[in-house]
């Protein structure tokens, strides 16, 4: 008989075992069976049995072979191969059967399609072998189990060597054919992650042409966009301009009997509040609305979301300082100092004023108010949906001063004020407060003449990573109009400063900002989107969707946080086709956008006066008047404006020394009247002067809120109850 290796054994199948097996003494490969081979049995139609221990009987039709083994294991070998092989012959077989049709045809299928076939059928063979070894497992596994029980009842010592025996070669066999199954498993799972790489490869590209093709589309766009305004604008045009897209849209399909528009602006809609392609075009004198009435849509409040009203008009009737001292050039090994602060609360670990601004918190915090006239326009608006589009645009506003900002503003001290009296031009009063330290918290209150008031509590958390510095600010944004009642709340997104050990460092906001007005239940969702060096979106892209409180949509803006904001009249709204990742999209159809917000340009000579905007610039200058826990007053912010930077780290360890001795006075205070962990805990809370701690009813959290009297106080100037903290 011919001699099989063990590894062709544990493999399932013999070298020399394909369609049919060879019963030879010399046949010692596949080419030798075919030339020297004294007899075949077609494996198909082929029967095993077993004459005695070592003896296999194979029948096949009329012929009968009798083989002997040189041991029973040897003979289970055998046995275990030829089963195997005999069903991978019926397959086979049956595999030819199939496609014997198209051979007698003569015609060849696809070759897209072949390796597709190939791929499934050899799937489905490696299943069936998993199958084979599957019932041979089970088998094995039952002789095993039987020589087992009989070695349990052995009562001669003679007997228990055989037996023992018998036992151990039925584990030999179990071993064998428990290899050929695991074998399988894996010639199965390496085929399977084989064509599985290739098929995502594939779906890749898809998805790549795919963005690709939305990029053209976006680009041929916005070049038909242009092409329309230099016709609109060129001299002695047609009276009757053609129409912006002739038959049809990019992203709608058109019949003969079409009402709608094909001079609308389409935003494909939110995923996720996400992009949308923008599509300016001008809008008819009728069109049809989305009630399904006929008449004119039109902006309801064009005086107030009109782009050409919203820089404030007039000159200040106060002088204000327009530039500060440079910024000195001093160099400063940063990792030095930044190396054992990854992980660790940014608030609570001493930093050189190297990297500060000469701003405090406190007035970085006022300094969202920099476009204060959006709210003072949408205290004219009639429509709750029109004024969350004002409010939106404030709140990305406060952010687009940071875009170059990357200094970090002085650590309020605790009980730490600042004031910001603009009342003549600004027609607003804001008031700020350190109310904690540890961690760092600021209460803030802003009244204005034009009929609105805003209020926050602020808690800055920030963490060291390595690469990059993480801010996320906590808490609350109240904004109330005191003539209609609405009722605004949002939150603020996180901040990141990127490249913190090499590189040039940026920022950038990430996040989505939900904006609720809980008298009227209207939302704006915003989604910061964050930058990627492989994305084709514009840097520091903002996006969102002001809807009513049926959820129903009214206007989606569009625009990035540090240049301006857009806002769009819905005039329609449907479902598109399910995307690839079965996600299905709306598509807006929507007026042509207007602009509701422009950053202001930087003053000359901004990047040596810290970027400060033009208020930032007149935040810090010396006022008579103001209390004496002001920033203004706070001696190292002062020093480092002028360029002392020594001095002012110097006077900056002198004021944390002071705080630090207060506070261990108001622990020694507590201690006289309660234990040592209640005195603890009551040294950390500290009482502000100006602010008192309430349960906010819309948003069920505690935050400090303005009680009154700071400015009654300045009146009078009566600062007898503030602290000495400077």
């Amino acid at each position: 008989m011919q001699q099989v290796s063990g590894r062709e054994l544990e493999a399932g199948f013999p070298t020399a075992v394909e369609w049919s097996f060879c019963i030879t003494t010399v046949a010692r490969n596949q080419g030798e069976m075919a030339h020297t081979c004294r007899g075949t049995i077609n494996l198909f139609t082929a029967h095993f049995d077993t004459e005695d221990s070592c003896g296999i009987v194979l029948t096949s039709g009329g012929r009968t072979y009798h083989l002997k083994a040189g041991s029973e294991v040897e003979r289970q070998q055998w046995i275990t191969a030829l089963e195997l092989a005999k069903a991978k012959a019926v397959r086979l077989m049956s595999s030819q059967s199939d496609d014997s049709g198209d051979d007698e045809d003569g015609t060849a299928s696809p070759a897209d399609k072949s390796e597709l076939h190939d791929t499934i059928k050899k799937l489905s063979l490696k299943l069936d072998d998993l199958s084979t070894c599957n019932e041979l497992v089970a088998k094995h596994g039952v002789a095993l189990q039987r020589s087992l029980s009989e070695l349990d009842g052995l009562r001669i010592p003679c007997e228990s060597g055989e037996k023992l025996k018998a036992v151990s070669e039925r584990a030999t066999l179990f071993r064998i054919t428990s290899n050929a199954m695991i074998n399988a498993c894996r010639d199965f799972l390496e085929l399977a992650e084989t064509h599985s790489r290739k098929w995502q490869r594939a779906l890749q590209y898809e998805q790549e042409q795919r963005v690709h093709l939305e990029e053209t589309i976006e680009q041929l766009a916005k070049q038909h966009n242009s092409l329309e305004r230099a016709f609109r604008s060129a001299p002695g045009r047609a009276t009757n301009p053609t129409k912006s897209f002739s038959e049809g849209s990019l992203l709608t399909t058109k019949g003969e009997d079409s009402e709608e528009d094909e001079d609308t602006e389409y935003f494909d809609a939110m995923e996720d509040s996400t992009s949308f392609i923008t599509v300016i075009t001008e809008p008819k004198e009728d069109r049809k609305a989305e009630g399904g009435t006929t008449g004119s849509v039109e902006w309801t409040s064009d005086n107030v979301l009109d782009s050409t009203s919203l820089v404030p008009q007039g000159p200040p009737k106060v002088k204000r300082r327009v530039r500060i001292p440079d910024k000195p050039n001093y160099s400063l090994n940063l990792w030095s100092i930044m190396k054992n602060c990854i992980g660790r609360e940014l608030s609570k670990i001493p930093m050189p004023v190297n990297f500060n601004e000469p701003l405090s918190m406190l007035q970085r915090l006022t300094e969202d108010l920099e476009y204060h006239h959006l709210l003072d326009k949408a205290v004219h608006c009639t429509s709750s949906v029109e004024q969350m589009c004002l409010v939106a645009a404030f709140s990305v506003s406060s952010y687009s001063t940071t875009v170059h900002r990357i200094a970090k503003p002085f650590n309020p001290m605790l009980g730490e004020t600042f004031e910001l009296d603009r009342l003549d031009d600004m027609g607003l009063r804001s008031l700020c407060e350190q109310v904690s330290h540890h961690p760092p918290s600021a209460a803030h209150y802003v009244f204005s003449k034009h009929g609105w008031s805003l209020w926050q509590e602020i808690t800055i958390s920030s963490k060291f990573r390595g690469k990059y510095l993480s801010i996320m600010p906590l808490g609350a944004i109240h904004l109330e109009f005191q003539a209609s009642g609405n009722h605004y709340v949002w939150r603020k997104s996180t901040s990141t400063v990127h490249n913190i050990i090499v590189g040039k460092l940026w920022i950038d906001q990430t996040g989505d900002v939900e904006i609720v007005n809980h008298k009227t239940k209207d939302r704006c969702q915003l989604k910061f989107l964050p930058y990627s060096y492989f994305s084709k979106e514009v840097a520091r892209k903002v996006t969102g969707v002001v809807s009513d409180s049926q959820g129903k949509a009214h206007y989606v803006l569009s625009g990035s946080w540090d240049e301006q904001m857009e806002c769009a009249k819905i005039v329609q709204s449907s479902p598109s086709s399910p995307s690839l990742d079965g996600k299905q999209k709306t598509v807006y159809q929507t007026l042509p956008a207007k602009l509701m917000w422009k950053k202001y340009p930087l003053p000359d000579n901004a990047e040596n006066m810290y970027y400060f905007s033009e208020l930032a610039l007149t935040l810090n200058e010396h006022e008579e008047g103001v209390a004496p826990t002001d920033s203004r007053l706070r001696p190292d912010q002062r020093l480092m404006e002028k360029g002392h930077w020594d001095e002012a780290n110097t006077e900056k360890q002198r004021l944390e020394e002071k705080q630090r001795v207060n506070r261990r006075r108001r622990l020694e205070a507590c201690s006289r009247g309660c234990g040592a962990e209640e005195a603890e805990k009551e040294a950390e809370v500290y009482v502000p002067l100006w602010f008192e701690k309430r349960l906010d009813p819309v948003t069920g959290e505690t935050a400090c809120v303005y009680k009154g009297g700071y400015w009654e106080a300045k009146e009078k100037q009566d600062w007898h109850m503030c602290p000495n903290i400077f």
